[in-house]
C-alpha cells in the first residue's frame, strides 16, 4: 500500500520537471509577450512556485537543490526589485548555475555525467569514465558559450525588432 504514495509522488515530481522544462522553452516567449501585460513580480511569483514545488516534490539530488536555489534566489530578487529588465538574466543564471555544478564535479568527487552513467552501469570500466569526463567538460564549454550567448542577448538584444 505504501508503494502507490510513493509512485504518486515520483509522478507529482515529473509532473512539476516537465512544467519547468516546458517553461524553460517557453520563457523567452513568455517574457516578450508578458511584459507589456504582466508585471516581474507576477513572473517571479510563477517562477518561484514551480521551483517551489519542485523542491517540496520529490526526491533531491545535489543538481537539483543547488539549480532549485539558485532559481528561488534570483526569483527572490526579481519579486524585490521588480525590474523588467531581471527577466532578460534568468537564462544566464540557469546557465551559469549548471556551469559551476558541471565544472565543480571535475575538481571535486565523481564527475556529474559519470554519476548519471553508473545510474545505468555502476561498473564503469576505465576507458568510460575517461570518457564521462570528456563528455562532462563538453557541456562546461557548451554552459559557457551558452550563457555568453543569453548575457550578449540580454544586454544588447532589443525585445522587438521593426521592420
Amino acid at each position: 500500500m505504501h508503494v502507490p504514495a510513493r509512485t504518486g509522488k515520483t509522478n507529482a515530481s515529473r509532473l512539476i520537471g516537465l512544467g519547468l522544462v516546458l517553461l524553460g522553452l517557453a520563457y523567452p516567449f513568455a517574457v516578450y509577450l508578458g511584459l507589456e501585460h504582466l508585471s516581474p513580480r507576477l513572473f517571479a511569483f510563477l517562477l518561484g512556485v514551480l521551483w517551489l514545488a519542485r523542491i517540496l516534490g520529490g526526491q533531491q539530488t545535489p543538481l537539483s537543490r543547488t539549480l532549485a536555489a539558485v532559481a528561488l534566489s534570483f526569483c527572490l530578487l526579481l519579486g524585490l526589485a521588480g525590474e523588467p529588465a531581471l527577466l532578460r538574466w534568468y537564462p544566464v543564471v540557469i546557465s551559469l548555475a549548471l556551469l559551476g555544478l558541471f565544472a565543480g564535479s571535475l575538481c571535486s568527487g565523481m564527475p556529474i555525467i559519470e554519476r548519471l552513467a553508473r545510474l545505468s552501469e555502476p561498473k564503469l570500466p576505465p576507458a568510460a569514465v575517461r570518457y564521462t569526463r570528456k563528455v562532462t567538460w563538453v557541456w562546461v564549454g557548451f554552459f559557457v558559450v551558452n550563457a555568453g550567448i543569453a548575457s550578449g542577448l540580454a544586454l544588447w538584444a532589443p525585445l522587438s525588432y521593426r521592420a
